[in-house]
């Protein structure tokens, strides 16, 4: 399948693309700086910013699905995953692909969450500290519900480093899903989605 990818240079957006290819995708990946994505004969690399619908629209033109790990790098009111979710999703539109595959933090809400009090009290903590960075993924899945795609939003608790262990759970905030997840797992669970229409349209929480 030829895959856009958005986010590829990060540290989860690594282990997507190195997954992506060992499954033998075609990849073509938006980044800043060339030099930090690997070499592959199907790998392309856009440069660029996502700020950039130009940059944006080359990504995307010729792929069958696109996936996106972008977050917001500091906690300024600059909103750039928002804004630039809102070039991809118009992209897509013009290229007519249909299948997008985004991540988010599991503080995102959903209405088939039932958080317990750890839950929000962790969703406070964000808040308070991050509120920029909380607001601006907030808006990004706003958008992506809003939008006419076969989306589904992946919704992830904190990230760790460790080896994929193919261990995932599936559920919501408060509903059968712990408080880590291995960046390789998440993005294996999301490779995955390309394959399903299981949740589609939804926003599942995951977990190991």
């Amino acid at each position: 399948m030829k895959l856009a990818i958005f986010g590829g240079s990060g540290r989860t957006g690594r282990h997507l693309i190195e997954q992506a290819l060992a499954a033998g995708h075609h990849v073509t990946a938006l980044a800043r700086t060339i030099a930090k994505m690997p070499v592959h004969e199907r790998l392309t690399v856009v440069q660029g910013d996502v700020q950039d619908p130009s940059a944006v629209e080359r990504t995307i033109a010729g792929a069958e699905a696109v996936i996106s790990v972008l977050g917001p790098t500091s906690n300024e009111p600059k909103f750039e995953i928002s804004r630039g979710m809102q070039h991809i999703l118009a992209a897509m539109q013009k290229h007519g692909v249909r299948r997008l595959i985004v991540s988010a933090g599991a503080g995102v809400g959903d209405p088939n969450d039932t958080p317990q009090l750890f839950n929000k009290a962790i969703n406070l903590l964000i808040k308070r500290l991050s509120r920029n960075v909380y607001e601006d993924m907030v808006r990004v899945v706003e958008i992506v519900r809003a939008s006419d795609r076969d989306w589904t939003v992946v919704r992830v608790p904190r990230l760790l480093d460790g080896p994929r262990t193919g261990n995932v759970k599936v559920g919501y905030v408060g509903k059968g899903i712990g408080p880590t997840i291995n960046r390789a797992d998440m993005a294996d669970f999301m490779l995955r989605q390309l394959e399903s229409d299981a949740y589609v349209r939804k926003a599942p929480a995951i977990s190991n």
